[in-house]
This record gives C-alpha cells, sequence and structure tokens, in this order.
C-alpha cells in the first residue's frame, strides 16, 4: 500500500480497475480512513485529509502521526499506544482544521494484526459536528424545558410546583430544629382596575416589576412565587420570632409603595400581606397556605395596604 498515487496512476486491468474505483469511493467518503505503519508512519490516506488538516495524500504518506497531530498528539497518544498494543480503540476529539474552525471527530483506532503481532493501526474519523450540536440543542432545549415546569411564565419566578417542594423541606428542617416558618401572601389591591384602565399589557408589566422588587426585598433563602393573577407567596423558612416577620412583611410594603413606571404610565397601586406561622397556624403545607391566604382576605377587610396575621 506504500505510496498509492490517485486513481489514475494506478494501471487499468481487470484488477487496476477495482482498486482504482475502490480508491475514488474511498476519496469520496465524509470521514479520515488512513493506515499507519509499526513506525507510526503513513502508507494511505484518503482525500478527506485535504480538508481536515489541509494536506494532500502525497504529502501525507511518510509522514508520521505526530507530524500529523502537531499538539493534538500527545491528546491522543494513549489511544495511539493502545491501538498499537492490539486494543481497538474509539474516543471523540475537537479537531481544528486549517481554516480556523472546529469539527468533533469520532475515532476509531483498529489494529492491524499479521501473524499475531500488530504491523499498523487503520484509522477512521468521522465527523459528528452536526451530531455534536444537535446534542447540545437538545440539551438546552431540555433544560429550558425543565426551567419552564417549575418557573412561571410571566415573571420568572419559581412556580407553584417549585414552591411546594421548598415549603416541604422548610417544615421537614423546621421539625427537626424546633424553628418557625412563615408564609406571606400578597396581592394587588383592585387589581382588575389596572387592567380596566391601563390594559392587559400594563398589567402584566406591574406584575413583572412587582415580582423583580419582591426578589430584591428577600433574602437568598427566602423564596416567592406567583401562585397565579396577581397572587405571590412568599417562603421565609428559619425564622427566630414574628418581628422578624413583621420586619420582612414591612420591607416589602416599603419596597412596593415606590410608584412603578409602566409604558408611559405612573401607577401606585397598594398591597396586602397575609401572613401565617408553622407551626401555630398549620403543621403543614396545604394549611398553612390556607391560613395565610385567610389571613390576606382578612388585611383587605381591614382596609388594604397592610398586613394582617392568621388567627
Amino acid at each position: 500500500m506504500r505510496g498509492l498515487g490517485t486513481p489514475k496512476d494506478i494501471p487499468v486491468g481487470a484488477g487496476g480497475t477495482i482498486h482504482a474505483i475502490v480508491l475514488e469511493l474511498v476519496d469520496h467518503l465524509d470521514a479520515m480512513v488512513a493506515y499507519w505503519d509499526a513506525n507510526q508512519v503513513c502508507v494511505f490516506a484518503n482525500g478527506a485529509y485535504r480538508d481536515w488538516f489541509g494536506m494532500t495524500r502525497q504529502e501525507l504518506i511518510g509522514r508520521t502521526l505526530q507530524e500529523l497531530l502537531g499538539p493534538l498528539y500527545l491528546k491522543n497518544l494513549p489511544y495511539i499506544r493502545a491501538a498499537y498494543e492490539g486494543q481497538k480503540q474509539i474516543f471523540e476529539r475537537e479537531i481544528p482544521g486549517p481554516d480556523g474552525r472546529v469539527r468533533h471527530g469520532l475515532a476509531t483506532y483498529t489494529p492491524h494484526f499479521v501473524g499475531g503481532e500488530v504491523r499498523g493501526i487503520f484509522v477512521h474519523v468521522a465527523d459528528v459536528t452536526p451530531l455534536k450540536a444537535l446534542e447540545h440543542e437538545l440539551r438546552v432545549a431540555k433544560a429550558k424545558a425543565e426551567e419552564a415546569a417549575v418557573h412561571d411564565f410571566l415573571t420568572g419566578l419559581p412556580n407553584r410546583v417549585l414552591l411546594l417542594d421548598r415549603i416541604n423541606q422548610a417544615l421537614a428542617l423546621a421539625r427537626r430544629n424546633h424553628e418557625m416558618v412563615a408564609l406571606l401572601s400578597l396581592d394587588v389591591d383592585d387589581f382588575k382596575k389596572v387592567n380596566d384602565t391601563w390594559g392587559h399589557s400594563v398589567g402584566d408589566q406591574l406584575l413583572i416589576e412587582l415580582a423583580s422588587r419582591l426578589k430584591r426585598s428577600l433574602r437568598a433563602t427566602e423564596t416567592v412565587t406567583r401562585m397565579g393573577g396577581d397572587e405571590f407567596l412568599v417562603l421565609a423558612p428559619a425564622m427566630e420570632s414574628e418581628t422578624q416577620v413583621e420586619t420582612l412583611a414591612g420591607r416589602i410594603l416599603e419596597i412596593l409603595s415606590q410608584p412603578f413606571e409602566l409604558q408611559g404610565a405612573t401607577l401606585a397601586p397598594t398591597f396586602s400581606l397575609g401572613i401565617a406561622f408553622y407551626p401555630r397556624h398549620g403543621a403543614t403545607t396545604e394549611t398553612l397556605i390556607v391560613s395565610s391566604d385567610r389571613a390576606l382576605y382578612v388585611a383587605k377587610r381591614l382596609g388594604k395596604n397592610r398586613y394582617a396575621f392568621a388567627s
């Protein structure tokens, strides 16, 4: 095989024609195919090496693997050694091309045995760049789907599914540590008037800005979620006293009291809060949510723009 030329250089005859056709076929493969002898010297290479490495068959024959691979040689060396020891190798490798483009190659090194000894290796490297791109797109899509499954589509806040899980975790920890957990239900007073007066687009922007302000007012351990419509729920685990929760409620109302500048309109809505504690107002996630929701409506009956505790 050493020093094979192009198909037109091969003598034409019954066998020569077949060899020419086979070589023509190999040259048109969208993968690199080569043979390297026992000294890691190239004996044959197909035309794909020109696209990958910018080297023709004539330039490759007689060169060593190290001369071809350059900086990649050390990365490939464990596989090269294993192949020359008689073990077939299959692995992925990024290969920078002469044009600067990086391709992902799936390489196969197959030992060539003669009389029980390895006389060289057959190399096949397929371009799996499109598959890697598709794999990346699928990972991104999966991550987005998982994110969407546990986050509110409008505000990006954790949704009810994620919040319920966090409440359950907070309650389990509170039982072990004998701590207090607070749930704060919040909604916009007379939110329907916002939509009726300014339109649903402004109403949505108000909810988005409201969510942003709520996140800024909370500690890293606290969670706010949009339960639906204009209703939000804040989880405050490991609270030390009711006074600490009152401070949190006051801070929330203070940060929400600043006017909202939305699409050229200035809105100054008010907000009501209902607060329930574990274990006083409920020992389970469901009873705590119900208790905080009832406290919210107590705050509204008392005149809105305030907070009220569950009883």
